[in-house]
């Protein structure tokens, strides 16, 4: 009996302006394949920009090379103003808003919902995005299922919305849900709506922020939805940064240098932790001598991973673009402290700017490129490594 081919899934997790490294790997991965190839992936699932990338791939996924050229237009041309608003007046009417909510305690001034308006980004993706171009991809066998993630605040989960062809049944565990339902423009509003900085989308009954928030498990859903070959592509250098000498004298976080952090840990962080508890399932597989463990209401299985991530700290190529961002942005920025060193963290999340997305997308295709032969065999359905990522990384996660 000839063995099927492995189910092969993309994850992209969320990345703000640091999602243009997703499309430089995306580049390379394309250029890997025939020319015209169809999309190589059974599953696509992203969250927050992740989502958005994922479902521009899903439109096309006829063209997995013109997906990638059409995303390329894109980030390669970007400025702020495409995302949200950074004029001076809109600017300074939120500044004013915020000053007077705090003052007056929210009785004569009502709360403002964010800190930035992200209507431009709306625009852009009801431009960019053609959701019936998605059926179509999955009527006709390109796709199986794009699934995009957003966390509902009322109900505190983690909500993965899927779409596919086929029927697939939901899933449900603590604090997280698989739901299937046709994949919008206010699916991938939700899921890219970062707490605070932009406002809550409404999907159904419920109101939704970033699809990372809740998304401890970004993994799953692919694996629900059969796949048993994962390619991850994250957005964060994973050199750790030097512990300080026990008798130092920090200075106090500000309050972006905070923000950054959260940030830094709400798109990344689940991703580790996923891959380790994937990695502990291969390891316990491979010492019973078992292909499968069945568990009430699930099934233990290999899936086989590949992790790429930026070579370079993103903080370090924010800081050389930092001067692109609009001057009425980078006033309000330097009065929160946010143009020095430490807050290149915060930064870069926001840094949606040619310049910087560019020498982004450069940097991911160089990294996949140092990766061809690892792709070209998780592409093509040769034997690969249950979990390949860069030695540091698997050194650090002890598994």
């Amino acid at each position: 009996m000839t063995k099927s081919p492995p189910k092969k899934a993309l994850i992209l997790p969320g990345a703000g302006a640091r999602g243009a490294y997703q499309v430089g790997v995306l580049k390379a991965v394309a250029e890997f394949l025939p020319h015209r190839a169809r999309n190589p992936f059974n599953v696509i699932s992203g969250a927050s920009a992740g989502a958005i990338n994922a479902a521009v791939l899903a439109s096309r996924a006829r063209n997995f090379e013109a997906a990638v050229v059409d995303m390329l237009a894109v980030w390669s041309n970007f400025s702020v103003n495409q995302i949200y608003r950074a004029d001076a007046l809109t600017l300074l009417r939120s500044s004013l808003h915020w000053l007077g909510t705090l003052v007056t305690g929210g009785v004569l001034v009502p709360r403002p919902e964010a800190m930035l308006d992200n209507k431009p980004l709306r625009e852009l993706l009801a431009r960019r995005v053609s959701f019936p171009r998605i059926e179509t991809a999955l009527e006709r066998g390109y796709l199986d299922a794009l699934v995009v993630t957003a966390s509902a605040y009322t109900s505190a989960r983690s909500v993965s919305f899927y779409q596919t062809s086929e029927a697939a049944k939901s899933w449900r565990r603590v604090r997280r849900i698989g739901r299937a339902q046709k994949i919008t423009l206010d699916h991938l509003m939700a899921s890219a709506a970062v707490p605070f900085l932009f406002p809550p989308v409404q999907v159904g009954g419920e109101f939704y922020g970033d699809g990372s928030m809740r998304h401890q498990a970004p993994l799953s859903s692919a694996i629900h939805l059969g796949a048993d070959r994962l390619l991850v592509i994250g957005v964060r250098d994973e050199h750790p940064d030097p512990e300080p000498a026990l008798d130092a004298t920090p200075d106090s976080p500000g309050i972006v240098e905070v923000a950054g952090y959260m940030l830094d840990t709400l798109f990344m962080d689940g991703v580790y932790a996923d891959i380790e508890r994937v990695s502990r399932i291969n390891s316990i597989l491979e010492a019973t001598g078992q292909s499968t463990i069945e568990r009430p209401g699930s099934t233990l299985r290999e899936i086989d991973t590949m992790l790429i991530v930026p070579s370079e700290d993103i903080r370090e190529i924010a800081a050389r673009h930092v001067g692109e961002l609009p001057r009425a942005l980078r006033i309000l920025l330097r009065g929160m402290g946010a143009l020095n060193s430490k807050g290149m963290q915060f930064i870069s999340y926001l840094l949606f700017e040619s310049g910087f997305t560019t020498d982004l997308i450069e940097l991911g295709y160089r990294d996949a490129r140092v990766a061809e032969d690892e792709i070209r065999a998780f592409l093509y359905d040769q034997p690969v490594g249950t979990l390949d990522a860069p030695s540091y990384i698997r050194e650090q996660m002890d598994v």
